[in-house]
């Protein structure tokens, strides 16, 4: 891929310049795209997830919002300390980064810093992970599939031996295709620190503590050896669950 950047006024957009020829703030407009009847569906999540069908492939438009108290103070704005530093665009060079080592992530679009006077709003546009759906929906029919899990610990051990630290490692940020293959996604915030053990383990325990959340109240035991399974795919001995 090639990595183009445009500014506009109080803009910038990054974007990958062998998908997209014409940049521009309509990229990231709802509007625009539901006018085109490109708008496919949404994706569950805390804000603004469409999924679309563009002349560039299918791929998710997803607005930066805010949840929990910050929320309150502002939906979608955050401080602005210059546009290299922007959600938007820092996870646009992260997801760059990892699909150039090959690491299973949603290949990077475009994203887009809005700046306004002190504040900007953001958005990124990402290559949809074809077929596929996150783990969390497929515990009832997939719980007793150790193969799945043992997949699931060695995609997550991958990232972490390149140093990779997700913010939010949940059962909803990882995804199952058709095929097997496991994808993580989701890497606002995400950063790279070799051979942080500490935050290594901190993102399992994340990831256990979310599917604590949403597995079936009575079948606990299962959790525990779907867990362990997940622990000798990642290269573990046994942690308890």
């Amino acid at each position: 891929m090639k990595t183009l950047a445009h500014k506009q006024d109080s803009l910038l957009i990054v974007y990958d310049a062998d998908a997209i020829q014409y940049p521009g703030p309509f990229l990231f407009s709802d509007a625009y795209w539901s006018e085109r009847g490109a708008v496919t569906g949404e994706a569950a999540g805390r804000g603004s997830v469409l999924l679309l069908d563009t002349p560039f492939g299918s791929a998710v438009l997803r607005q930066y919002l805010r949840g929990g108290k910050a929320a309150k103070v502002s939906r979608d704005r955050y401080v602005f300390s210059g546009f290299e530093k922007s959600r938007p665009v820092m996870e646009y060079s992260m997801l760059e980064r990892l699909s150039g080592a090959g690491l299973p992530v949603p290949g990077p679009l475009a994203a887009m810093c809005a700046r306004d006077g002190v504040l900007y709003r953001g958005w990124i546009l990402m290559r949809m992970v074809r077929d596929a759906g996150p783990l969390a929906d497929l515990i009832a029919e997939r719980r007793n599939d150790p193969a799945l899990w043992r997949a699931t610990g060695e995609c997550i051990r991958r990232f972490h031996d390149h140093g990779v630290i997700h913010a939010d490692l949940n059962a909803r940020n990882i995804l199952v295709d058709g095929a097997g293959e496991v994808h993580l996604i989701d890497f606002d915030r995400a950063r790279i620190r070799k051979k942080d053990s500490r935050a290594f383990r901190s993102n399992l325990k994340r990831l256990q503590r979310s599917l604590h959340k949403v597995w079936p109240a009575g079948d606990r035991e299962q959790l525990t050896a779907c867990w362990r399974s997940l622990e000798e795919g990642y290269g573990l001995e046994v942690v308890p669950a």
